[in-house]
């Protein structure tokens, strides 16, 4: 049901639901896919540890979580058979965590299921309007830092259009 223009917008809200939605639809196309179990925060871990082994802190620092918490997920990871703790080979006393082949397998699942969802979203829009999309969602960052963090992970889409004053 459309609400009155003087109701408040809940960004926020959509925001939330629609995050649920992709985490859902990459939920079923990940377990389709022979792999069940997703978590939300797999999608961001699989990305870090498919760049090589990592250590619990420093794949803490690059999520922008506690070392306890990356932690927790990479234990989570580990339970599931996905991943190992491995001895750093340049100092035995820090242990690294390192995908498994079966990890390794999942982390493809994983990012052919987010690629086909944005190739999805991406034919569903017009390039301008993904182009504002992309803007509005950067804006939520609460801070330079953080900004920052998702521009070095995410390239704004390609779009030939922008509207004036853009950058």
């Amino acid at each position: 049901m459309a609400s009155n223009a003087s109701d408040v917008y809940r960004f926020g809200d959509l925001l939330a639901l629609a995050r649920r939605s992709w985490v859902q639809q990459v939920r079923t196309r990940v377990d389709d896919a022979g792999f069940p179990g997703y978590r939300r925060a797999d999608t961001i871990l699989l990305r870090l540890l498919s760049r090589g082994p990592m250590a619990i802190g420093r794949l803490g620092e690059a999520m922008g979580v506690t070392r306890q918490a990356s932690r927790q997920l990479a234990d989570g990871l580990i339970a599931r058979g996905y991943a190992i703790f491995d001895a750093d080979p340049r100092d035995a006393r820090r242990r690294l965590v390192v995908l498994t082949p079966y990890g390794a397998r999942y982390a493809r699942a994983v990012t052919e299921a987010q690629d086909a969802l944005n190739d999805a979203i991406r034919g569903g829009v017009s390039p301008q309007d993904l182009f504002v999309a992309d803007t509005v969602l950067r804006s939520v960052f609460s801070t330079v830092e953080a900004r920052r963090r998702v521009d070095d992970w995410i390239a704004p889409p390609a779009c030939s259009w922008a509207p004036e004053g853009s950058s």
